[in-house]
């Protein structure tokens, strides 16, 4: 394989940390102690009369990646928070959790170092199993509001077997969330798109370097996390929530398909 002269991963890491910066946001470290440390972006100067909003992103890049295009079009109505997701940018931890609810415990411990007592938040496919969860947890006294983006927080093991997804089982679709090889990337960006960008003629060198910036570190640990999401999942055990939710799916989404949209749909009225 050939290797790039720069890396051009790291040079967009750059320049979305650039754009954060220019939104009025700050890198922060965080020890939770017992081994956890988590990263954020946080507002440089809070401005208490605008509401709190966390942005949790989901499985593959950084919080960079998958909020830099966005948000300077938040942070002049909001205080925004952006934490990487453990195993993810610059959290980590030597705990052996692998569950959402291990994962918006760490993100709330954040916003309580940050003085955060009442925030609404947005949950990106995997970030919304972690954001239901933070609603369920903590409740309407300190999460406002719930933005749902295309997260099969409805997910059932079952549906795995049955044939909702593409994939037949958890190890095939982890072997396509944490890919290893530039043709693994392709089939990722295969699924993730629904007219996804030509890879074929990007030189192999490029996807390397992306994937050795973004998928190489904790591959086992964001494995685990994939398979735990799913592991005896069971519709009728999901925790309620009765905070105001916003559903936001993709009509031809393939990671987590419509079906499971209309079922967090029915839940919810379910609950009204």
């Amino acid at each position: 394989m050939s290797q790039c002269l720069f890396s051009f991963t790291e040079t967009r890491n750059q320049c979305y940390r650039s754009v954060f910066a220019g939104a009025g946001l700050r890198s922060t470290i965080t020890d939770l102690k017992e081994g956890t440390i988590m990263h954020c972006w946080v507002p440089k100067a809070r401005t208490e009369a605008k509401p709190n909003l966390l942005l949790i992103h989901g499985l593959g890049a950084n919080a960079l990646w998958q909020w830099g295009d966005f948000i300077r079009h938040v942070t002049p109505f909001f205080n925004a928070y952006v934490p990487d997701l453990v195993f993810f940018g610059g959290s980590h931890t030597t705990r052996p959790e692998r569950g959402e609810r291990f994962q918006a415990e760490c993100v709330m411990r954040v916003m309580e170092a940050q003085g955060v007592r009442r925030v609404s938040l947005v949950g990106l496919s995997y970030g919304g199993f972690v954001g239901y969860s933070m609603a369920a947890m903590y409740g309407e006294g300190v999460v406002e509001r719930v933005v749902v983006c295309g997260s099969g927080v409805c997910v059932e093991e079952r549906d795995v077997k049955e044939g909702l997804f593409p994939v037949t089982d958890l190890d095939e679709a982890a072997n396509i969330l944490v890919p290893q090889t530039p043709n693994m990337l392709m089939e990722l960006v295969g699924y993730t798109f629904f007219k996804p960008p030509p890879l074929w003629w990007l030189p192999s060198c490029l996807l390397l370097d992306f994937i050795e910036a973004m998928c190489r570190d904790y591959e086992q640990e964001k494995r685990e996390l994939i398979k735990a999401i799913a592991k005896d999942r069971k519709l009728s055990d999901l925790p309620k929530i009765s905070q105001p939710t916003l559903i936001i799916w993709g009509e031809h989404d393939q990671v987590f398909p419509l079906e499971l949209g209309h079922r967090l749909k029915r839940l919810i009225t379910l609950l009204l």
